[in-house]
């Protein structure tokens, strides 16, 4: 089934919003074992839409087009998709209800324009939309069958899952069961994880387990998009599979499917009714950041320290104030020690990070130190990340958490995974 998706709207071919949208197709699509061939991004512009809609409904099976069924003028989506179709547009009654329902439960009246959203190409299926004003529909155009959504991310999320993707499935033959399962790693590259999982496709039977690879710096996605004709099904064909991905991938596996690494760490914390003590070096709170949102997390984080001088840091924590060239391995425990101790709190964690000198080029990195205190003793662990600033900023946040995560699961903070493991 060779998939297209046609963008419209001058905003996103102009680069004045980022097509989010898009990324959020593929990879929903992708996930359902469903690979998008084409991707077209055009204006508001009639003559271009026009021509996007017969060129894709002359090579592909499938073509989704986002955007354009707005109330304003340059809005033109169904009236383009008529014209393709050679069809006229006509009143759909049951949406233009819908729509001034929308606006009653509001107290509103609704705007005359917007009964413009309501004019569907004659013979058009309707898709339905359960929040908001946007009419999606379907249609043939050419060889192609074409459904059509709104710009608005989170209109297009739910047509795209609980409308269009049953449909695709559907007309695919594919098994009516779909599970992705996904592991998110931290530690590992991309090209060491795939060297590591060779082969475990193959421990799915009938080609039903399918693996692929997502990598969003610092962390690298693994899936498994698996099918089956029920849930049970489906169950039976991942369990070999997912043993082998874990024996393989062991404590490199910070979380699973929904599932965070900050999350992970608190809920290590609460069960074992644990508090924590957090000092920031360069990082400006963004661990705390990652923890403190979530329910619980002003229970668990007793106090957060963040600062670039190291005097202030010292001096914040209760440590004597002194000269500090870089950071080292004693300095980093004395610091979380000390902050654990003067907030109460089981557990203390200082990520302290020294800058190489120079400009922001890629062939610079950083020195950083985690260190964690607890009552039973302390561990320290050095890491170099190479790169520019922000770069070392996000890994060391993820490194401070995923050293958190690893100590309160009793693992080891520094660990390696060599090839010949695997």
């Amino acid at each position: 089934m060779r998939i297209e998706i046609v963008c419209t709207g001058d905003e996103v071919l102009t680069g004045k919003i980022v097509n989010t949208n898009f990324s959020y197709m593929t990879q929903k699509l992708e996930d359902a074992g469903l690979s998008v061939v084409w991707g077209t991004t055009v204006g508001d512009d009639r003559d271009s839409l026009l021509s996007a809609f017969r060129l894709a409904g002359g090579r592909a099976d499938i073509v989704i087009v986002n955007g354009g069924l707005g109330p304003t003028v340059d809005d033109l989506s169904q009236e383009i998709a008529a014209q393709a179709a050679g069809v006229e547009l006509v009143l759909h009654e049951e949406w233009l209800e819908k729509m001034e329902g929308f606006f009653t439960r509001r107290g509103r009246a609704m705007p005359p324009n917007n009964r413009k959203q309501a004019m569907l190409p004659a013979g058009a299926e309707m898709l339905d939309n359960p929040i908001g004003t946007a009419c999606g529909f379907a249609m043939d155009i050419g060889g192609a069958r074409f459904f059509f959504t709104p710009g608005v991310p989170r209109e297009l999320r739910r047509m795209l899952e609980e409308q269009i993707i049953p449909r695709l499935l559907a007309r695919s033959g594919a098994p009516a069961t779909i599970r992705l399962k996904r592991y998110h790693g931290y530690g590992l590259g991309e090209s060491h994880v795939d060297s590591l999982l060779a082969g475990v496709e193959a421990l799915g039977p009938d080609g039903s387990v399918k693996l692929g690879f997502r990598a969003h710096y610092p962390q690298i996605e693994t899936k498994l998009t698996i099918r089956g004709s029920d849930p049970e099904d489906v169950a039976r064909k991942l369990a070999p599979v997912d043993a082998e991905v874990r024996r393989r991938l062991g404590n490199f596996i910070i979380a699973e499917d929904d599932q965070t690494l900050e999350g992970v760490v608190l809920a290590a914390l609460q069960s074992q009714a644990a508090t924590l003590a957090l000092v920031e070096s360069f990082t400006g709170g963004q661990i705390a950041m990652r923890l403190l949102p979530l329910p619980g997390g002003e229970a668990v984080l007793r106090r957060a320290t963040a600062s670039r001088d190291p005097a202030q840091l010292l001096a914040a924590v209760g440590l004597p104030a002194r000269e500090v060239g870089e950071y080292d391995e004693a300095l980093a425990g004395a610091v979380a020690g000390t902050a654990r101790a003067a907030a109460g709190a089981s557990h203390g964690m200082a990520v302290l990070i020294d800058l190489d000198e120079g400009a922001d080029r890629m062939d610079l990195g950083g020195t950083i130190w985690v260190a964690i205190a607890a009552e039973t003793g302390s561990v320290v662990r050095r890491a170099r990340i190479l790169g520019g600033r922000e770069w070392i900023r996000l890994g060391a946040v993820e490194l401070g958490l995923d050293c958190l995560r690893r100590h309160l699961q009793g693992l080891p903070v520094a660990e390696r995974i060599d090839f010949e493991k695997a």
